[in-house]
């Protein structure tokens, strides 16, 4: 049974930072494209960042640049440092998991295996 479980600091000022971590279990991290996804109220889910089980990050245009993914293939546990937030960052961020040979941010809100999410806001 996979299970992926959120964590991090919930609320920044602009131009700050904030870094989550998820952590992995039921499988093995490096088999999967993993990621993460955010949703903000009224807004549909937008995949941010992902990670391929060949560590390769892809992420979207609206952080490109700011938000960095990080995978700990021994630790089970996936990163995502965000920094020079916005208040356009404002929403909850989901940690999620599945197989798919192309890997990409676009895809990973689509993923079944996603943690419960943690609030990020900034101000």
């Amino acid at each position: 049974h996979v299970q992926l479980v959120e964590s991090g600091r919930g609320s920044a000022l602009a131009g700050g930072s904030v870094r989550l971590s998820c952590a992995a279990s039921g499988y093995t991290s490096g088999t999967y494209c993993m990621g993460w996804f955010r949703q903000a109220p009224g807004k549909e889910r937008e995949g941010v960042a992902s990670i391929s089980k060949d560590d390769v990050p892809t992420y979207a245009s609206s952080v490109m640049g700011r938000f960095t993914i990080f995978k700990d293939t021994n630790k089970n546990r996936l990163d995502l440092q965000m920094d020079s937030l916005n208040p356009e960052d404002t929403g909850v961020y989901y940690c999620a998991a599945g197989v798919l040979t192309m890997c990409t941010a676009f895809a990973i809100p689509s993923f079944a295996n996603r943690g419960q999410g943690t609030q990020v806001t900034v101000s």
